[in-house]
């Protein structure tokens, strides 16, 4: 507990590796190219020769092409980085959806999740939906979003650690050491992870609160600055001990 309370003065990933983080996209495939071409070009001028891109998890729900945001993520990965992807709240709501959990559609359809279903080719109707038409719902999807889709989204993991950063979707509970933490808290937690003044084992990167711009804090980076509001998509870049943004 003593280690997790343990002030970083200077946080750094590891040795001779560059990391990148991107926040939350929400279907939003044009922010997405722009953003990695930026990535490209910033990468050209590393000295590091290890390249890592974390994404923070939420690429579907509120924009207007999650599918082609996770194809994009498939199938054309930055050459020469490592990529890590994590869950987020809204893949979590589409998963357990799919999964059979019926009344996890309403509220997701609530959060987003229209702009994802009428992506996919689904119609829907402007009211709330009964159980019967998110039964339908839930068919339509399972047929139109792809078997490697599926295992991309099946795969994502809930955090991730490089040097003295711990990258989360929402951020983590604090005194409670990161392997601990209870996954609903990784993806949702907000008020009690931002009041926080202290000093965890990592840097928290994460992304599920909007603000208007990077947040960026001794303990904590956040990197959702509202691109499923049509605002900016934003990835930190940390190299040494540095720390700085891209925005698309």
């Amino acid at each position: 507990m003593l280690g997790w309370l343990r002030p970083k003065l200077e946080s750094k990933p590891p040795p001779d590796t560059r990391v990148y983080a991107v926040g939350d996209i929400h279907g939003q495939s044009t922010q997405l190219r722009a953003l990695h071409d930026s990535i490209r070009q910033d990468a050209e001028k590393a000295a590091e020769s290890q390249r890592v891109i974390v994404y923070v998890g939420d690429y579907i729900d509120r924009g207007p092409d999650s599918s082609g945001v996770l194809d994009q993520l498939i199938e054309k990965p930055l050459d020469g980085f490592r990529s890590v992807h994590l869950k987020g709240n809204h893949e979590d709501f589409m998963l357990r959806f799919i999964e059979g959990d019926i009344e996890a559609g309403a509220g997701w359809y609530a959060n987003g999740g229209d702009a994802t279903l009428t992506n996919y080719g689904i119609e829907i109707e402007d009211k709330w939906p009964d159980f019967s038409v998110l039964v339908e719902w839930r068919e339509g999807l399972s047929k139109a979003i792809s078997a490697t889709q599926w295992r991309f989204l099946s795969d994502l993991a809930l955090f991730h650690v490089e040097g003295d950063y711990a990258f989360v979707h929402a951020g983590v509970r604090p005194g409670v050491p990161l392997k601990s933490q209870d996954p609903n808290d990784l993806m949702w937690i907000r008020e009690e992870f931002h009041a926080s003044r202290v000093q965890h084992d990592y840097v928290i990167v994460h992304g599920h609160s909007v603000s208007s711009k990077a947040v960026n804090r001794t303990n904590r980076i956040g990197i959702d600055t509202g691109a499923g509001y049509g605002r900016a998509l934003t990835a930190v870049v940390l190299s040494g001990a540095e720390r700085r943004f891209l925005h698309a």
